[in-house]
């Protein structure tokens, strides 16, 4: 939406900021999925939120909006928290597209096409 403001004979427009919406329903759900998941492994290696968030030198604040799927937490917040549970290299290799049946046929054709993946 534009907006006309004038001062003396000029007349400036200028665009109102519209709020962008990045995240959807799909992605909130996934988050909070991932935060229970995180919240399972402490719990299966017997970590408290104090203890968890102290190794991995965040705040418990943090902790709490990764373990929940809220906020916005740095992604090195992130992988301190994955590596003080022992899992970094597991969603490392998770995320690998060579691990991927699919990702690795479309890694085939770029490769046979001369392309860089």
């Amino acid at each position: 939406m534009a907006i006309s403001r004038y001062s003396g004979s000029y007349s400036y427009q200028y665009e109102v900021s519209k709020v962008v919406k990045r995240s959807s329903v799909r992605q909130e759900r996934l988050l909070r999925i991932f935060g229970s998941n995180i919240r399972r492994w402490r719990r299966v290696n017997g970590m408290s939120a104090t203890t968890l968030a102290e190794r991995a030198f965040i705040t418990r604040e943090t902790l709490r909006n990764i373990e929940t799927g809220t906020g916005t937490p740095r992604i090195d917040s992130l992988f301190a928290v994955l590596t003080a549970l022992g899992i970094a290299d597991t969603v490392i290799t998770a995320v690998d597209p060579y691990n991927n049946q699919a990702a690795r046929a479309r890694i085939d054709d770029i490769l046979g096409t001369g392309e860089a993946p």
